[in-house]
This record gives structure tokens, C-alpha cells and sequence, in this order.
């Protein structure tokens, strides 16, 4: 294999048997092991974060089965190219296909594909970074399987490393590398679970350091820090990732776990993504805050507002104010809970009529319809309330709204239902 090929390329693996990590996919027993050893492969669409193995086990299942292998993308290669490994697939009996980026494939070239994956000339591999339940095509999912890869942790990628310095053929072995073992950890911890990006840091460490007066490479800690930098944040606004980083932001604050809270709201901030953290605060002051504080919905509208103005990095700091007093505020949902169930009846067409006491009565003739005739005007009454009707006739004992007990305030507007109930 030629050597100018990056590290990360050279060291993909040949067979089943060397891919590292997702070993609940590949390892002994499991479904592409499975499928691999009884040689009764089926397309698949491998879902996960860069750099941890799309690309990788497609290659590995080609190797192990000794099927030929193709890989094209399904936004930059065109048509003519995938009619060109059709037609090498009809000389050789059958393709691997790893087709990247499986959720930009157009309607085209979907139509183009779809009757040879039916007829099984090509087992197609797709590879994304997002949701494919989401992103991918129904057709496309319907015909192949969805497995959904792991970032890997810091001993898989320590496992990539090793191999790599090892081996003399594909990776580094020729070199006379000494490496340190604080080196070695930051590459595995620097990575984020990204087996490429730490490969080819290690290339570039070795490839850029003068051998020492006893003619070997000693690959230290600074060179390694140096050589890695900081891996860039992984964070698509479109992706993904970004929507399980909003996700795990709103439970956390629902779950009163200020800390986590603060740390998906610095991924957020890290990302530049200010509208959608502010946004996002805003739905869970009023969401799962709500009655229980009101004070505390206040006081993240003005955060919010406080934040827009100042932009960032100062916004952090309204935002972290917010955030603490959101997060270990009580909580109730009393309020979303009462309008979804009012919305629940009138989309189920239970709305009912409204009563006639409560219609419109601005207009000349409306007093012989009935309308607003019998209707009491509560702030002529004692403490400003009257008992009469209100919901329609066939929802007259029909509750909404049930107030939370957590907070003093929704407590108060409890009690004062009672008291107009006679309760």
C-alpha cells in the first residue's frame, strides 16, 4: 500500500477480526460477525459520529468475504459512477458498496440503485453521521438493516495506536519510535473517541521528529500535544449530535441536575449556538419550571434578553445565572399538562357548544338569541367571583389543569380553587 496514503487509511482493517471496538456489532457472536462467518450478508446502514468505523467494518467485510469492495459518496459521485459498479458487479458475481454520506442520496440515484439491492447484485453498506431514522430515505431503509456505532473509548483507541507502531508493513513499524506513556494517553484522550484523527496525529508526530544522538524517535508528551492540538469541537448545527446535545440540556435542567446542565449548555455556547440555548432556556422556564417559580421564568426572560444584547462570550454569564436557578428551582408541568389535554379534546372534537350566557352580546339583536343574558359580571360579587357555568354542557366537570405542590406559589392557586369550589 503506498505510503503517502495517510496512517489512518493504511491501518484499516482486512478482516472482521482486526476491526477496533464496536464490538457489539463484530465481536465473536454478534449480527455482522454473524453474518460474516455464514457468509449471508445484507445491506446495512452504519450510523455514528466520524472516525469510529463506518468506513472501517465495510472494509473489513469485503476482506473477510473476499467480495470485492467499492466505495463512493453518495452526494459527489454520480450516477454514471454507480452504473459503472453495477455493471463490475454483473462481471463479478456481486459488491460491497459503502456508499458515505447514505443521506444525501437523491431520488435519482436511488431509483437507479434500489432493484439491484432487491436482487442482491449489490449489498450496499451506507455510512452517516445522522439519524438515519430521521435523515435516510424509507425506501432505502426499508431494504437494509440500521446499526448504530459507539464512540470508542480511550483503550480501543490506545488498541488502534499500538497495532499502528507495530506493524511494519501498513504503519509504523520500520520506525524507531519510542513513545511515552503520557504521550500515548493524551492522543487516546485528545481524540474523543475518533480512531482517524489520533492516527494520524501519532504519523505526524513521528514523521516530524529528528531522531535523537542514539538514532531513535522519542515521541513525548509536548510532541504529542503539539502534534494532536485539540481536536476541534464536534458539533453540526444540522446534525444529530446537535439535537441530543439540546435533548440532554432540557432533562438535565427538568432532572435538577445542575452540573450536567451546565455542561451541555457549554457545549452549546462552545458551538456558538446562543438563539438555540436561549431559545431552549426560555421552553423550560414556562415547560418544566413553570407555576412551581414563576419568579424563576422571569428572571431567565430577562437572561435571555440580557444575553442577546451582550452576545458572546460575556451572554455565558446570563445564561449560567439562569441556568442554576432553573435547574435547582421546583419543578411542575401542571401548565403544559392543562393545555395538552384541553387541546386533546378539542382535537378530538369535543369541544362542545359554548354556553349561552357567555356568547357574544355586542350587537343589536342578540339579546332575543339568548346571548349573554343569564351572564353574572363576577367583579360585582364579594371577592370578585360568582358561581356560575362555564365549560359547554358536555364537559361541565372536566379538569385541566392540577396544581403541582412543589412550589408556594401554584400551593396558593390550589387552595384558592378550593375555596371557589366550596371544596
Amino acid at each position: 500500500m503506498p505510503q503517502n496514503n495517510p496512517l489512518a487509511f493504511r491501518m484499516r482493517p482486512r478482516s472482521i477480526e482486526e476491526v477496533v471496538g464496536q464490538q457489539h456489532l463484530v465481536g465473536e457472536g454478534k449480527i455482522i460477525f454473524r453474518m460474516v462467518k455464514a457468509m449471508q450478508l445484507s445491506s446495512m446502514i452504519l450510523y455514528g459520529p466520524p472516525g469510529i468505523g463506518k468506513t472501517s467494518i465495510a472494509s473489513a467485510i469485503a476482506g473477510s468475504t473476499k467480495y470485492a469492495f467499492r466505495k463512493l459518496n453518495a452526494a459527489t459521485d454520480s450516477k454514471k459512477d454507480l452504473q459503472a459498479v453495477v455493471e463490475e458487479a454483473k462481471f463479478s458475481g456481486g459488491i460491497v458498496l459503502l456508499l458515505d454520506e447514505i443521506h444525501r442520496l437523491d431520488k435519482t440515484k436511488q431509483d437507479f440503485l434500489l432493484p439491484h439491492l432487491e436482487s442482491g447484485l449489490i449489498t450496499l453498506i451506507g455510512a452517516t453521521t445522522e439519524n438515519p431514522f430521521i435523515n435516510t430515505s424509507p425506501a432505502i431503509r426499508s431494504r437494509a438493516q440500521i446499526f448504530q456505532l459507539e464512540p470508542l473509548d480511550e483503550a480501543d483507541i490506545k488498541t488502534g495506536l499500538e497495532r499502528a507502531l507495530t506493524d511494519s508493513d501498513r504503519g509504523l513499524g520500520g520506525f524507531p519510535v519510542d513513545i511515552d506513556d503520557n504521550a500515548i494517553d493524551h492522543f487516546a484522550h485528545a481524540a474523543f473517541g475518533d480512531l482517524r484523527s489520533a492516527l494520524n496525529a501519532l504519523e505526524l508526530s513521528v514523521k516530524s521528529t529528528d531522531e535523537n544522538a542514539d538514532g531513535r524517535i522519542h515521541i513525548t508528551l509536548d510532541i504529542a500535544e503539539e502534534s494532536m492540538q485539540m481536536k476541534s469541537f464536534s458539533h453540526d448545527a444540522d446534525g444529530d449530535m446537535h439535537y441530543d446535545v439540546i435533548s440532554a440540556f432540557q432533562k438535565s435542567i427538568r432532572g435538577s441536575d445542575v452540573d450536567a446542565a451546565l455542561l451541555y449548555a457549554a457545549r452549546l455556547i462552545e458551538a456558538g449556538e446562543l438563539t438555540i440555548l436561549c431559545r431552549r432556556l426560555l421552553v423550560i422556564a414556562y415547560e418544566d419550571v413553570g407555576l412551581a417559580n414563576p419568579q424563576a421564568t422571569e428572571r431567565t426572560v430577562a437572561a435571555v434578553q440580557a444575553a442577546n444584547q451582550l452576545g458572546l462570550p460575556e451572554a455565558r454569564i446570563p445564561l449560567a445565572n439562569a441556568i442554576i436557578d432553573l435547574a435547582l428551582s421546583p419543578k411542575s408541568n401542571s401548565a403544559i399538562e392543562g393545555i395538552d389535554a384541553a387541546l386533546a379534546d378539542v382535537r378530538a372534537g369535543k369541544s362542545g357548544i359554548i354556553p349561552k350566557h357567555l356568547k357574544d352580546a355586542h350587537y343589536k339583536g342578540a339579546e332575543k338569541l339568548g346571548h349573554g343574558n343569564e351572564y353574572k359580571f363576577p367583579h360585582a360579587y364579594p371577592n370578585h367571583w360568582v358561581a356560575q357555568q362555564y365549560l359547554p354542557d358536555t364537559l361541565v366537570g372536566r379538569r385541566y389543569y392540577e396544581a403541582g405542590v412543589t412550589g408556594n406559589y401554584e400551593r396558593a392557586l390550589a387552595e384558592n380553587r378550593r375555596k371557589r369550589e366550596g371544596k
